[in-house]
């Protein structure tokens, strides 16, 4: 497996929770403001050592409430990572998941052999915001929407965070995710932030479409209509 590294105790990763955090590299997505584009092209990655992982997780696995693997997208390396998650659980350490949830093959086969426990995802709104050409991105926001299926089918928690992004009215696009979701979960709402907080891919687009303000208060208002919990993720 190539990894950019691990995080033996991580407070910032899934709400509320501590993790022991592994970023796995490859993507199948060009998000422009992605600030982990680096690990997600393979860039700045190196071979994993599960050995030392493993050992370094059951030292201090009494710290952490998830051994959460993100990336870039951890599911374009899923049958190593079947066999790597099925050492974790063998710790008997509970797994999270974050996922883009467009893989949608891959992420069946892991929660049918029961090695998650919980889902981080972004919802990305419009799917502009994958970064491919636009028929390619609404196949992917369609194979998004499969995948919020999937995952209620098998009950996981979810950890939905909508990013945001500026000069896009996204609500129709969230309104619709909302409605394939069947299974517990709450909202994260994520501002799409860049320099000097983020190296995102293309600054350009960066600087055009980063650090919303009026659409977060919009969104906000909505979510507190539908009597939906939620939590707002603040750059300052």
């Amino acid at each position: 497996m190539l990894t950019g590294g691990w995080k033996s105790v991580s407070m910032v990763d899934v709400r509320g929770k501590v993790t022991f955090t592994l970023w796995l590299c490859g993507c199948n997505l060009k998000c422009p403001f992605c600030h982990n584009w680096r690990i997600a092209e393979g860039l700045d990655c190196f071979p994993l050592d599960r050995k030392l992982l493993l050992e370094e997780l059951e030292a201090g696995s009494f710290l952490v409430d998830y051994f959460h693997v993100t990336g870039g997208e951890p599911l374009m390396q899923w049958a190593e990572l079947s066999s790597l998650l099925a050492g974790v659980k063998a710790l008997d350490v509970p797994v999270s998941l974050n996922t883009n949830l467009t893989l949608v093959g891959p992420l069946e086969k892991l929660l049918k052999a029961g090695l998650v426990d919980h889902i981080a995802t972004d919802l990305k709104a419009p799917p502009e915001l994958y970064g491919l050409p636009t028929e390619v991105a609404e196949r992917l926001w369609n194979l998004f929407l499969r995948g919020l299926e999937v995952v209620s089918d098998y009950g996981l928690p979810i950890e939905l965070r909508i990013l945001i992004p500026k000069g896009f009215d996204v609500w129709p696009w969230v309104e619709d995710g909302l409605g394939h979701i069947k299974t517990d979960f709450y909202v994260v709402l994520n501002p799409l932030v860049g320099k000097p907080l983020t190296n995102p891919r293309d600054e350009d687009w960066c600087s055009a479409h980063c650090w919303p303000k009026q659409e977060v208060e919009e969104l906000k208002d909505m979510l507190e209509e539908l009597g939906i919990e939620f939590h707002v993720n603040r750059w300052a």
